[in-house]
């Protein structure tokens, strides 16, 4: 059996785990750390190989899902309580040290207080953040296209709040979902591209409540445009880098240093396309580059696990990942 969750989520593991000591780092710095990017070691602090809050957040969403999905059909009455629940015991947690963002700290930190969850998003906010985590959504079984990309937005609209984060995410667990029903890397873009011109049009109000109303567009369907359009323009790029690839340079250049929500889909998708084939080195490209290494190599990760499966990964490497245990507990929750 393929596996397709479970390969997803040790794959965004794995690169969460290797992009954790390049981020913030310029190229020559990553490779007099760590070598040539082509065998970059999984790093070990005392036989761990330990990740950052991408992953941990990934584990807080996975998690809260499958409590959401305890009590029957995922809808956002059902999601947000659990799935809050988690995002803030993640906020609060003694290992939540790991340099987190500042959107998701404050967001969360709001979220801590009651009220309604779209008082705690903050509406200016695109970070990658928001997008990083949203893998568990494409692996979910049982999910119609609707409630996929639904509750991938309201999960990035939990901290960020911005209509580019909740469309990277949207695009981000379709790509998951595609890989992992087997569609081919060749596919994978004019997919995207196609759910993101079907979406453009459309807030889903009945995920997201009354958050377009805190931005200042003309109505919802417009906030809901400026979103895609980023998007689209994230895939215009991508598909250019693609057209004359280049697997030795920083992958930043192609296509964005991923701090934002479309550049991180965007160099990740990059990396996974460029060797799609080496799984392995697909994190190790995404992680040798000189913007938020973790989070691009996590998303890429996710990508060429969810498209090879659980086989992809070293056994040595499952071994070594910090949230070992966790991790292989959802994936095989999800696994079909």
């Amino acid at each position: 059996m393929k596996q397709a969750a479970t390969g997803a989520l040790l794959g965004l593991a794995f690169g969460d785990a290797m992009g954790f000591p390049t981020e913030f780092n310029d190229m020559a710095r990553i490779e007099a750390k760590c070598g040539p990017w082509r065998s970059m070691p999984l790093p070990l602090s005392s036989g761990r190989a330990y990740v950052t809050d991408d992953t941990q957040m990934t584990l807080a969403l996975g998690e809260g899902l499958v409590q959401a999905l305890s009590d029957g059909p995922l809808t956002a009455e059902r999601m947000v309580p659990p799935v809050r629940a988690a995002f803030v015991d993640w906020c609060f947690s003694p290992e939540n040290d790991r340099a987190p963002g500042t959107t998701c700290l404050r967001a969360c930190e709001a979220l801590s207080v009651g009220g309604a969850w779209e008082d705690a998003s903050m509406i200016g906010s695109k970070g990658c953040g928001a997008n990083m985590r949203v893998a568990p959504l494409g692996l979910v079984p049982g999910l119609d296209a609707r409630q996929r990309s639904g509750a991938a937005q309201l999960q990035a609209a939990l901290t960020h709040g911005h209509p580019t984060a909740l469309a990277a995410s949207d695009l981000t667990a379709e790509a998951v979902w595609l890989l992992a029903q087997g569609a081919q890397p060749d596919e994978l873009v004019p997919a995207l591209r196609a759910h993101a011109r079907g979406s453009r049009d459309s807030y889903r109000a009945e995920w997201l409540g009354d958050l377009a109303a805190r931005a200042h567009d003309a109505e919802p369907a417009a906030f809901a445009a400026r979103g895609w359009d980023e998007c689209l323009t994230a895939l215009d790029r991508l598909e250019a880098a693609l057209a004359d690839p280049d697997p030795e340079a920083d992958p930043c250049l192609a296509t964005g240093a991923g701090w934002v929500a479309e550049e991180a889909l965007a160099t990740g998708l990059y990396c996974f396309l460029l060797l799609s084939g080496e799984p392995q080195a697909v994190v190790r490209r995404a992680a040798c580059s000189s913007g938020d290494s973790d989070s691009i190599a996590a998303l890429a990760g996710a990508f060429a696990g969810a498209h090879h499966g659980a086989g992809a990964w070293p056994e040595e490497w499952v071994r070594d990942i910090e949230y070992r245990e966790r991790l292989l507990a959802l994936g095989k929750a999800w696994d079909i």
